[in-house]
């Protein structure tokens, strides 16, 4: 019989049962849903991205699925800060971590969000969106270096929880050096690479248009498409980034083997989007069940096992 396996982690200090959880964005806004995420064999709750205000998000259509993956322009439709901070202790009931995820909509938004969430005893963690590519007029924070290291700066002036940020996808090999050298000037507890490639165009042949409304039909990439460029983003950052800085994959994963590459590439935990959106939760045990089959064939414990020994050509 097969020795059992663990697919247990732990980021900055909080511990999950397993490491695969859902991404923010699908099947996270109501109170519902991340009852759903709760009764599911992901590791954590994470929430949809809260902006201060209640958000209806763009017009719809606004998401639309292909053979290889996804694109949106959802506009960040949410219930508002307060609801996903009062969902808290609901969250409690399901002995998993219970992590927030903010996405202002100016810079002072964000600071008085993390103020509210000072001393949250039932917030394991804080995700901070600066990638969000679907709002009109919002640039993506992620891809000004000195505006995120102003944002940065100024919530650390009052974080009390473990605090990360959500990354957007980069591209040109300077751009990874400059971003982790703003990072790692802060006591960050994790990273996630990478939200959804922007500005995107999926073309109905048939009618000749565009498949989604918003932005003329420019939205987020998701599925298969963005798993090598997620995969790049994990393995730069964590060869870049301070040791203590958790790498959390998020990209193009649908499988077990696209978890077990993540983690392969350094990642301590993988989110799961697109394909939590097709299937529901029944994709957190399936996708855990095929990575554990691979951790027993190849004789892995646990995931620290080969968490990050991806193996160059020389």
């Amino acid at each position: 019989m097969a020795a059992a396996v663990s697919l247990a982690t732990s980021i900055a200090g909080v511990s999950l049962s397993s490491c695969l959880y859902n991404a923010s964005g699908p099947l996270c806004t109501t109170a519902e849903e991340l009852d759903a995420i709760g009764n599911s064999e992901a590791g954590a709750i994470l929430s949809k991205s809260a902006t201060l205000e209640k958000r209806a998000g763009n017009p719809e259509p606004r998401y639309f699925e292909t053979p290889w993956g996804s694109i949106n322009s959802m506009g960040l439709p949410n219930e508002g800060f307060q609801y996903y901070l009062d969902y808290a202790s609901r969250a409690e009931a399901f002995a998993k971590p219970y992590i927030m995820s903010i996405s202002g909509l100016s810079h002072q938004d964000n600071v008085d969000m993390i103020k509210a969430l000072a001393g949250q005893k039932h917030i394991a963690a804080i995700e901070l969106n600066l990638s969000c590519p679907n709002v009109p007029g919002k640039p993506q924070t992620g891809y000004d270096f000195e505006q995120s290291r102003a944002l940065l700066q100024r919530v650390f002036e009052h974080v009390s929880l473990p605090l990360g940020v959500k990354l957007p996808p980069y591209f040109d090999l300077p751009h990874f050096d400059m971003m982790a050298a703003v990072l790692n000037d802060y006591p960050l507890a994790f990273v996630t690479c990478v939200n959804s490639i922007g500005n995107g165009l999926v073309i109905d042949p048939e009618s000749e248009s565009v498949v989604i409304k918003p932005k003329s039909g420019f939205g987020g990439i998701g599925g298969d498409f963005i798993k090598p460029t997620a995969l790049a983003n994990v393995r730069k950052f964590y060869t870049l980034l301070n040791k203590d800085i958790a790498i959390i994959g998020c990209g193009g994963v649908k499988s077990g083997l696209d978890a077990f590459e993540h983690i392969l590439c350094g990642a301590s935990a993988v989110q799961i989007g697109t394909q939590f959106m097709r299937e529901g939760t029944t994709c957190f045990s399936r996708i855990a069940r095929e990575l554990g089959e691979i951790m027993q064939q190849k004789g892995y414990a646990d995931i620290t096992s080969f968490q990050g020994k991806l193996r160059s050509l020389d």
